[in-house]
């Protein structure tokens, strides 16, 4: 089935063969955004496509987690901070929403929030609906009511600090009311009203200063002046709708908090309206969108959120996102351009990925050039020949995309295009495995490309995040026989004299290599793990490994043992919560070969990879416990029970073993019961529970 065709299908529609496929398309067209979008401000897509893009590999992921890519973009949230801020951590992470695309989505989002609090259907949801400004996000954190400092997102754990920026902001109030709480982290948008944006606009013009392409671009690049003075200049407003840190309650609602916003001096958006239904949510959605021509600024959509914060406490995050809230989107654009060239690029587990070089166009204000084919099968599936007349959409499944061929305009001398199976790069045969989508080069580390992309991918900002080499640079000490493994980025020092003769090689970028080598020198054994870029291990499972293994060595070790499926190790790794057999078996493949452990040997070597730090639990008698639960439980749904364990610090497994602590019995519980009972293991009954963990 065409990729075009699964869009259509509900998640819980897809075979797990269209859920695969669906999934390797998803996640090559959100990667090349990256860079644009957070680095440099100047995104080729908005933020709503941005976010769109993600929400599709969640619901999938979700339904199929055992095809989870370890390249998958549902873990991510933003981009690392720019070497010319200095760096803050946030005390609450900063997290990124889920997105819904039409009305069905939104009746989805409620339905997922009613059957994981076990709600009765006459109860209602309340829901905060606000727009989604389009701009850049900020939190503001105040100690004892006055200001101290000003963070931007980040990658959602670390943000840039901007404080001197931000100081001058006009509607920025530097100190809050007596009788609020002494810590008080305010969130919120910062953005450029669109008749402020034109005027300046007029002005960089006149100047023969660079012009921005939209509001947000404006805001963004305005915030991150190091000059404060032009950041003055700047017409920056800003919006408050969340917060971080509290270090006392201020309501029982997410609508009473926004009020107090509102009192203590700050933004708020005047169309934010409780709703106590779906109708009513969507009769706002619907509302906003038909005006949002006429508002002063930007918006992609209308955020939801559930209004009661002690079902918001509830229902805690998933990876990036929350549980209790969702972004719901505007309708996608689309567009008629020219197929000028089919390319293909490739990956670093050698997958061969056609690219459609397309005669620009723009679509909803931005200039769309590329847009991926997916496959060899879903160019033969819409006969996409070089040359053709295609309709392209940047849209909240898959941006942007060839949507179809406008045979009308086709050429008669219009010839179908042939995939030939072999590697661009090293020439090897490509290689299509038995229930497989993508070709594959055969080359391995003979190819350039394979070896390259890796390299990238360990110096990606959720890996290795070395700001002072990059993915170009990767590729030029590759090309120049300076860097042919990971550990030999450790080693690029011993190399500063022949870099320093290359072209745009300075004295300060000189420094930042150095400068960036050495600081990550040492890192967490999270971040290790996933970029060692082992199949199927994202950043989620990269953590969950890091979380029941604790150090390098335990988990090496460990590994090696596992490739004895008779053995514990391989019994413990299939045990933990959201690892699974296909998973598990592409982490043993990966330590099977020669040529991987002689990596990590290496580059142990090369670091002090930190043991991973379990996060504070305040005591919690479960932490660090490895929990199991089974049969059906009535105060509270699965989900839930396994959320909340995790949030103090346990480890949920799915099967019971001798490692067990706790195995948490519900009603007509079965064979894990039985089990438990055998090893004689410490069971509770879901009061039992309730008592120890409360």
């Amino acid at each position: 089935m065409a990729i075009q065709t699964l869009r259509t299908l509900a998640v819980d529609d897809l075979t797990e063969f269209d859920a695969y496929a669906e999934l390797k398309a998803l996640a090559q067209e959100i990667a090349a955004h990256d860079k644009a979008y957070y680095q440099e401000d100047e995104p080729s897509i908005s933020d709503a496509d941005y976010d769109a893009l993600r929400q599709r590999n969640i619901a999938i992921e979700e339904k199929f987690p055992h095809l989870k890519r370890k390249d998958s973009p549902t873990d991510k949230v933003g981009a690392p901070v720019q070497s010319a801020f200095s760096k803050i951590t946030h005390a609450v992470p900063m997290l990124s929403l889920g997105n819904a695309f039409n009305d069905e989505d939104v009746q989805d989002f409620i339905d997922r929030i009613r059957r994981f609090l076990g709600l009765d259907e006459a109860e209602a949801v309340e829901i905060v609906a606000e727009p989604k400004i389009d701009g850049l996000s900020i939190s503001l954190r105040y100690e004892k009511g006055r200001f101290k400092h000003a963070v931007t997102r980040g990658d959602g754990a670390v943000g840039e600090d901007v404080t001197q920026n931000v100081l001058t902001m006009k509607e920025i109030p530097l100190n809050l009311p007596e009788g609020v709480p002494d810590i008080v982290e305010i969130r919120g948008e910062i953005y450029m009203a669109k008749d402020e944006f034109d005027e300046l606009n007029r002005q960089q013009e006149a100047a023969g200063a660079k012009v921005f392409a939209n509001p947000r671009n404006a805001a963004a690049g305005s915030l991150r002046q190091l000059d404060t003075s032009i950041t003055a200049k700047r017409p920056l407003r800003i919006f408050a709708y969340a917060w971080g840190e509290l270090s006392a309650p201020v309501s029982h609602t997410q609508m009473g908090v926004i009020e107090k916003f509102k009192d203590w001096g700050f933004p708020v958006n005047p169309l934010t309206k409780t709703c106590q239904n779906l109708e009513e949510v969507i009769a706002l959605y619907t509302h906003i969108n038909e005006n949002r021509a006429d508002l002063a600024y930007d918006i992609d959509g209308v955020v939801y959120k559930v209004n009661r914060l002690d079902w918001q406490d509830r229902l805690g995050m998933v990876t990036r996102s929350p549980r209790w809230a969702i972004a719901h989107k505007f309708p996608a654009e689309k567009a008629q351009t020219v197929l000028e060239a089919i390319d293909i690029q490739v990956g670093r587990t050698g997958k061969l990925t056609p690219v459609a070089r397309l005669k620009p166009v723009t679509v909803g204000g931005v200039v769309v050039s590329n847009a991926t084919l997916h496959n060899a099968d879903e160019i033969k599936r819409k006969d996409v020949r070089v040359g053709d007349t295609v309709i392209i959409q940047r849209a909240g499944d898959v941006i942007p995309q060839v949507v179809e061929v406008v045979i009308a305009k086709r050429k008669d001398d219009s010839s179908a295009y042939v995939f030939e199976e072999k590697c661009p790069i090293c020439e090897s045969h490509a290689v299509r495995e038995e229930g497989e989508v993508d070709y594959r080069c055969t080359g391995g580390l003979i190819c350039a490309a394979q070896a390259v992309e890796r390299l990238k991918h360990f110096v990606s900002r959720n890996a290795f995040d070395m700001d002072g080499v990059g993915a170009k640079n990767v590729e030029k000490f590759w090309q120049e026989g300076l860097v042919k493994t990971p550990a030999d980025i450790f080693r690029l020092g011993d190399h500063v004299e022949t870099i320093a003769k290359w072209e745009g090689w300075k004295e300060k970028s000189i420094a930042n290599l150095q400068k960036s080598i050495e600081e990550k020198r040492t890192i967490g054994l999270d971040r290790f793990i996933y970029a060692l870029g082992i199949r199927q291990v994202g950043q989620a499972t990269a953590k969950t490994l890091a979380k029941n293994y604790l150090s390098f060595t335990t988990w090496q070790e460990a590994m090696i043992a596992a490739q004895d499926k008779e053995s514990t190790a391989y019994n413990d790794l299939v045990a933990i919560d959201g690892i699974g057999e296909l998973m598990a078996q592409d982490i043993i493949d990966f330590f099977e070969e020669d040529h991987n452990r002689d990596v990590m040997i290496d580059l142990n070597e090369q670091l002090n990879i930190a043991d991973f730090v379990p996060p504070k639990t305040d005591g919690s008698v479960v932490a660090g416990k490895t929990v199991v639960f089974t049969g059906t439980l009535v105060t509270m749904t699965r989900s839930e029970a396994k959320a909340k364990a995790e949030s103090m610090g346990a480890k949920v497994s799915g099967s019971v073993s001798k490692k067990t602590d706790y195995v948490v019995a519900g009603e007509s519980a079965g064979s894990k019961l039985k089990k438990a009972q055998e090893l004689e293991l410490n069971v509770l009954s879901e009061e039992d529970w309730h008592n120890l963990t409360s």
